[in-house]
């Protein structure tokens, strides 16, 4: 029986390196988008190509080669998250390699369905509590390029052999995760005892929605298997979680004499994602949690 052919952009994030681990041991052939080839440590069994997917006519070529019969869109052309808030030049960029990407998908003329990696920023966080019939709010240039996507993908809902399905994805970290990223600088400040970086991220009082990466990226692969397509789906941990209780987490594990004493502020700004859509349409439950990853981050920093 002939392999299901996935392609994975973005395959060298953290979603895409775990969800290649997935589908490879599901026996599925996985190939992934790469920007160069100047990395150590490539699995041998994805098939990588580095490829400039604003170049349509290459990527129609290479779609049309391949014949993947689902494309998950992860990739992300963002410096840093910062600058992507205020950037328009972000924001174009990425308009334009994802429509291309899109746009190759349906010349292919293959049935192929598209799974767009998109971001609970697009909703408010003055929601608190959000499912798939929340409305999306633009705030910045990284939530309008991930709206803009997905009233352009509503334009293409009635052309034959293409479909696709919004995967509006809550906070997830694992050992994978970039360090830009709050979790690893968190755990990096625990470790150098850096007092000033974590009394700003205590008296801050985050909170969000997290959950471990291989849960998110597990219930990818079920959408996949089950080939599910729906206009939008939640993937969270339908919890609330204060980064404080995870810098206490870390502190008293690992058994660090760190005494924080920034008065907290009152923090009503966070948002929850109802994840009971996912849950019923893909029998998935989380496995780990948060607590989970932040030892395996600890470990690798």
């Amino acid at each position: 029986m002939k392999k299901k052919i996935i392609l994975i952009t973005g395959a060298l994030g953290q979603d895409g390196k775990i969800l290649s681990n997935i589908l490879l041991k599901k026996k599925y052939d996985v190939h992934g988008i790469i920007k160069n080839k100047k990395y150590n440590k490539l699995d041998n069994n994805i098939k990588y190509k580095k490829l400039d997917i604003r170049d349509n006519k290459k990527l129609l070529n290479y779609i049309k080669k391949i014949q993947p019969k689902v494309i998950v869109h992860l990739a992300s052309n963002n410096p840093s998250y910062n600058d992507s808030i205020k950037n328009d030049k972000f924001y174009k960029d990425n308009i334009f390699f994802t429509k291309s990407l899109i746009e190759a998908s349906i010349k292919s003329n293959l049935k192929i369905h598209l799974i767009f990696g998109n971001s609970s920023q697009i909703f408010s966080k003055e929601l608190k509590l959000v499912d798939e019939k929340s409305k999306f709010t633009v705030s910045n240039k990284y939530n309008q390029f991930k709206i803009d996507i997905l009233k352009f993908l509503k334009t293409k809902n009635k052309i034959k052999n293409f479909s696709y399905t919004n995967l509006i994805l809550f906070n997830h970290d694992s050992k994978f995760r970039n360090k830009k990223f709050l979790l690893p600088r968190l755990i990096k400040a625990v470790k150098e005892k850096n007092i000033d970086f974590l009394e700003s991220i205590y008296r801050e009082n985050i909170i969000a929605d997290f959950s471990h990466a291989e849960d998110i990226c597990n219930a990818i692969y079920l959408l996949i298997k089950k080939k599910i397509c729906i206009d939008n789906l939640i993937l969270s941990s339908n919890k609330k979680t204060k980064v404080n209780d995870l810098l206490k987490y870390l502190l008293t594990k690992y058994s660090l004499n760190i005494k924080l004493r920034s008065k907290v502020r009152e923090n009503k700004n966070y948002l929850i994602g109802n994840n009971k859509l996912a849950m019923k349409l893909l029998n998935w439950s989380p496995k780990k949690n948060i607590y989970n990853a932040l030892d395996e981050l600890y470990k690798v920093i």
